[in-house]
């Protein structure tokens, strides 16, 4: 008698949903909710009215004045993850509201102590992360979804809009691509050349498309508000000249802690697309990406390294010999080392050249002011949000990906 399974198709070795990844949003979360239980109204008061707060200098009162919830009535992720994208944005506003000079050294029990259970409960740092400045921060406006709008912001305007929904959409490109991951490492185990080859094609198209979003952030992101206004809220306490302590969570902790601001290198597509193609960074830049991967989501940490642990996708097309695989793998090195480039030009434009004309500014009688008219930052003009070294870094990583191409 035959095995049943003999005629049964193998199942894919990564299952999506197992990772919390979505089918149609990828590590977007799918339905964010747009409103806390009605206990939590004190903290959703406050979020809704951040930038105005901020700007007027009274964030820091009102979080002194806001009662001490419990944790205890939140139900599900999605509750948790509005709880923290909430919690999130309140303490950047209370800790940078008076900008770089102004910084604070604890952040109250209040805050600190509900922030510090939620962020337990979804095993993400008490920190605002990629995780919910993209992924968990985003509503449709319409019911079909044309028009995507932000759940909680700070100060900028429609330029942090535009930074926030450009980065959404950015990952919603990626999309094709991850389930493409999935697609190649099982047609490798089920010996499918041709299926191979249409998800390294399907990979490549992605990683393409990834691009054309990013480019949109031109469109909507204003480059002096972006490095005066918007950069220091995603500033964290770690390697941070301005904060060189970190911070002291009241009630949690005696000891200050401390965490890296957001950061692209918090996002977990790129790690699963580097995973995929084998492509090995230098020691230095692989050790700040790998800590990045503690602001991740752990179910998407999880991904990336049952990615890892896979078959080699560049070691079974270099066995295979076929010209086809060869050139579909190098098409999805080259649009990775393309994208890498073009972040870099981005960087340039509103990290680097937005530096200059704020230090040239500073010197100027009515210069403009950063945040509730504090000066514009300059702790981190050579650094990025997470603490590295940024260009340095970004051409690491670019180069490196590049040394992944497949020579004929």
């Amino acid at each position: 008698m035959e095995a049943s399974g003999d005629t049964e198709e193998p199942p894919l070795p990564l299952a999506l949903t197992s990772f919390q990844v979505s089918e149609e949003f990828g590590f977007l979360l799918p339905k964010p909710l747009t409103e806390l239980p009605a206990p939590y109204g004190p903290w959703m008061d406050i979020a809704r009215e951040l930038p105005q707060l901020i700007a007027s200098h009274r964030l820091r009162s009102r979080v002194h004045q806001m009662p001490q919830l419990s944790t205890q009535r939140l139900r599900g992720r999605e509750e948790l993850h509005l709880a923290h994208l909430v919690l999130s944005f309140i303490t950047m506003g209370y800790v940078w509201q008076e900008g770089e000079e102004g910084t604070v050294q604890v952040l109250p029990r209040n805050l600190a102590v509900p922030y510090w259970e939620v962020s337990q409960a979804l095993g993400l740092p008490p920190i605002l992360s990629h995780a919910d400045f993209v992924l968990a921060n985003w509503r449709r406006k319409d019911p079909n979804g044309r028009n995507l709008d932000t759940i909680i912001t700070l100060p900028g305007g429609e330029s942090l809009r535009g930074f926030i929904l450009v980065t959404l959409l950015v990952e919603k490109a990626a999309v094709p691509g991850i389930k493409a991951i999935t697609q190649a490492l099982g047609a490798i185990l089920q010996r499918d050349e041709e299926a191979l080859h249409r998800a390294l094609e399907e990979l490549a198209g992605a990683i393409e498309a990834m691009s054309e979003a990013l480019r949109r952030m031109h469109d909507y992101v204003d480059p002096e508000v972006f490095y005066s206004v918007i950069r220091i809220f995603l500033s964290g306490w770690k390697d941070n000249p301005a904060m060189p302590h970190g911070l002291i969570y009241e009630g949690v902790s005696q000891e200050p802690m401390a965490y890296s601001g957001g950061s692209a290198a918090q996002s977990t597509v790129l790690h699963a697309f580097d995973e995929l193609l084998g492509i090995r960074h230098r020691d230095d830049s692989a050790a700040f990406l790998h800590r990045m991967r503690d602001y991740m989501p752990p179910p998407h940490r999880a991904f990336v390294e049952e990615i890892c642990r896979a078959v080699s996708v560049r070691q079974h097309v270099l066995s295979s010999g076929d010209t086809r695989l060869r050139a579909a793998f190098n098409r999805c090195v080259s649009a990775l080392t393309d994208f890498r480039s073009y972040h870099i030009t981005v960087v340039t434009k509103y990290i680097t050249i937005a530096a200059a004309k704020a230090k040239a500014g500073r010197t100027e009688p009515g210069a403009r002011a950063g945040p509730a008219g504090a000066k514009p930052p300059s702790a981190l003009e050579a650094k990025g949000t997470g603490g590295s070294h940024i260009f340095s870094f970004l051409k690491s990583i670019r180069d490196s990906t590049r040394e992944g191409m497949i020579s004929a």
